[in-house]
């Protein structure tokens, strides 16, 4: 069994993988009269194929149990995904680089603080929904239209927290 521990999610550490969405950290600017900062194009939303559209949900994902075990990493060849906490739910995240194997020594494990969320690319392999401490609330955009966009490689992985 694969054994990760989970490292503190960082933009530069999870380029390989998609993007970090952190307001605290992006570039801003004024709208609304002056009464907004818009946090602009924080994530590359990707939707490949025929009949693809962009899909905006909300997942209620119940919380974990430490150490985290997964069976299996799944991908979106299709599209990219996103996920944003609405309530401040931390949540770990393991990924492995996109391609039609995985390679045990290229998984990586992270931990949000949060207020971070991620936008895995089209085609990276990352495990379910795992949320930290109590039930999460996540603002989700994915792609939507024909054809079957997940696929999944067993592995046998272990996470756990520093």
């Amino acid at each position: 069994m694969l054994e990760l521990v989970a490292q503190p999610l960082t933009a530069e550490a999870f380029s390989a993988f998609g993007d970090v969405i952190d307001s605290r950290t992006s570039e801003h600017f004024s709208i609304n009269a002056g009464r907004t900062q818009r946090h602009h194009d924080l994530a590359r939303v990707e939707t490949l194929g025929d009949n693809a559209h962009t899909l905006i949900s909300i997942f209620v994902s119940q919380p974990i149990s430490l150490p985290l075990e997964l069976t299996f990493l799944e991908r979106h060849p299709q599209g990219s995904q996103a996920f944003m906490p609405l309530h401040e739910e931390r949540f770990v995240i393991v990924v492995a680089p996109a391609g039609d194997s995985i390679d045990p020594a290229d998984v990586r494990a992270f931990v949000t603080d949060g207020r971070q969320g991620v936008n895995y690319r089209a085609g990276t392999w990352h495990a379910i929904q795992s949320v930290l401490e109590r039930e999460g609330e996540f603002l989700v955009v994915d792609r939507g239209g024909d054809g079957n966009n997940c696929d999944e490689h067993p592995l046998q992985v272990r996470v756990s927290l520093d």
